[in-house]
């Protein structure tokens, strides 16, 4: 289908639900898969679709707080209403132009309300007229994509549809709400919820994905309208399909998936399998292998081809992996760039830059802030934290080093420490290009080390070492004879044994 532009158009998102099955504090639409809230991969769905922050209303309800603490870290300008009681999905709908209404200041209010709206109408974003477009999805549900958003408004448009409801041919249908068409000419004449059909109806395998395009105007006029004689005793949004059928059009989406929702961690569970294998599908395709078993990605992950990556491996945030890399095995990395070549190996990396040909493990810790520039090598049991290691360098076993700026083909030898912190402030340590690091070198912050120095092994550097030199920073030996026999806690052991 051709793009069309949905720069005009409305979202409102419901967001509403308890979620009690999950047994949670928190709402359902802010359960994760792969690490991002349901609610989250529905917002980043329309806004890929092209539809604006500010028109993408949020219906919320039980523990609003959280979701509105959630919209607001997604710096997005997200207008919110709230259903304060759960009457149906056509009940939250209406609260995202009634409560708007309320506060709006249009010219024209008549008194019989939403019925009688012909030129003003409520408005939950600035702008707007009568024949805009009003996309209705369901928070908690996140296989629902951008192409299917846009190529169904394009099935709207071109039908000139009042609604075009969202479906997908789903084996067994379980509890989706039914597409009922006319037996002769396949019209939408209705969608009847699961709990409310017929045996006949409960064996259609058409099913309602819970997204819609709807005229907002023609919404406008069948909201009012719903009524809650139903087993349920609530406001379906559903009805509106009836109330719309002379000019009501579905569009079927080519994957099934985009239904899927969860009611329980079972089910949620079942989401984030489906969505692993979603996104291996796309790495594979784009030439990256995926071995083993455990391994977990997130959405935002780009992976170069010909890249590795082992089992028990968890990569996830805005992180960028170039090609010819073995990440893993037991591997975390949270949004870091990470260019060619690079070996990774039990290893947790976040928020970090790691250049071409650097190998690293086992057992390194990689914390925010750090740059490891071109092939640099770490050994087991390393820790850097917000420091730049220049090329080359080498810091092979049992070291800290944290807040420093390091030059390149500097060797580190095991157990060395900079001391960046004294109990009050941090501070930076500064080598040179082609330094040595003694064994058990402490550097004592904030210092510089020169260029081709040298810091003898056991040394605990205070002072700046000037560029060539040999530093040599260590206590006096003292010896104190007859220790063990004139030690306190050695003698009372002794008595203890004795007494035993």
């Amino acid at each position: 289908m051709k793009e069309i532009s949905l720069g005009m158009a409305r979202a409102v998102i419901l967001a509403a639900g308890d979620g009690k099955r999950m047994n949670s504090a928190k709402p359902k639409v802010l359960m994760n898969v792969l690490f991002q809230p349901m609610l989250g991969w529905v917002l980043d769905s329309v806004e890929d679709a092209g539809i604006k922050h500010e028109n993408t209303a949020v219906v919320v309800g039980s523990n609003a707080e959280q979701v509105l603490d959630y919209l607001e870290k997604r710096e997005g300008n997200y207008p919110h209403f709230f259903q304060h009681e759960r009457k149906g999905t056509g009940h939250a709908v209406l609260q995202a132009f009634t409560q708007a209404e309320e506060s709006a200041t249009a010219q024209v209010k008549p008194a019989s309300g939403l019925l009688q709206i012909k030129q003003k109408f409520p408005r939950f974003a600035a702008g707007g007229s009568p024949d805009d477009d009003v996309l209705v999805l369901c928070g908690d549900a996140p296989f629902m994509n951008s192409q299917t958003i846009k190529d169904a408004y394009i099935q709207h448009k071109k039908d000139d549809n009042d609604i075009t409801v969202i479906t997908a041919k789903v084996e067994p249908a379980g509890n989706y709400g039914r597409i009922k068409r006319d037996k002769n000419s396949n019209r939408l004449i209705s969608i009847v919820e699961m709990k409310d059909c017929s045996p006949a109806e409960l064996l259609i395998n058409e099913v309602n994905s819970g997204a819609y395009w709807f005229k907002t105007e023609r919404l406008l006029w069948a909201l009012p309208q719903l009524q809650n004689n139903n087993k349920s005793g609530e406001f379906y949004l559903t009805d509106t399909a009836q109330l719309l059928n002379q000019k009501a059009g579905t569009y079927t989406a080519d994957d099934s998936v985009i239904v899927l929702g969860a009611n329980d961690r079972r089910q949620l569970r079942e989401l984030n399998e489906l969505m692993a294998d979603k996104i291996y599908d796309r790495h594979y395709s784009e030439g990256v292998d995926i071995i083993g078993h455990n391994v977990i990605i997130g959405k935002d992950v780009k992976i170069a081809r010909d890249t590795l990556i082992m089992p028990n491996t968890i990569i996830k945030g805005k992180t960028s992996i170039g090609s010819g890399c073995v990440i893993g095995p037991d591997t975390y990395i949270d949004n870091c760039t990470i260019h060619e070549n690079v070996v990774l190996n039990s290893v947790q990396a976040f928020d970090s830059t790691i250049e071409n040909n650097v190998k690293a493990g086992p057992f390194v810790h990689i914390r925010p802030g750090t740059v490891l520039r071109k092939g640099v090598k770490i050994g087991d049991f390393v820790e850097v934290k917000n420091s730049q290691i220049g090329e080359g360098t080498s810091l092979a076993h049992l070291t800290y080093i944290g807040d420093s700026d390091v030059g390149k083909k500097v060797n580190f030898g095991c157990g060395c420490v900079t001391a960046n912190y004294d109990g009050l402030g941090k501070y930076r340590t500064v080598i040179g290009d082609n330094a040595f690091i003694g064994c058990n070198t402490n550097l004592i912050a904030p210092v510089e080390v020169g260029a081709n120095s040298t810091t003898a092994a056991g040394s605990t550097i205070t002072k700046n070492v000037p560029d060539g030199a040999l530093a040599i920073e260590r206590g006096q030996m003292n010896i104190k004879e007859n220790w063990y026999k004139n030690n306190l806690r050695v003698r009372k052991a002794e008595e203890k044994k004795g007494n035993a």
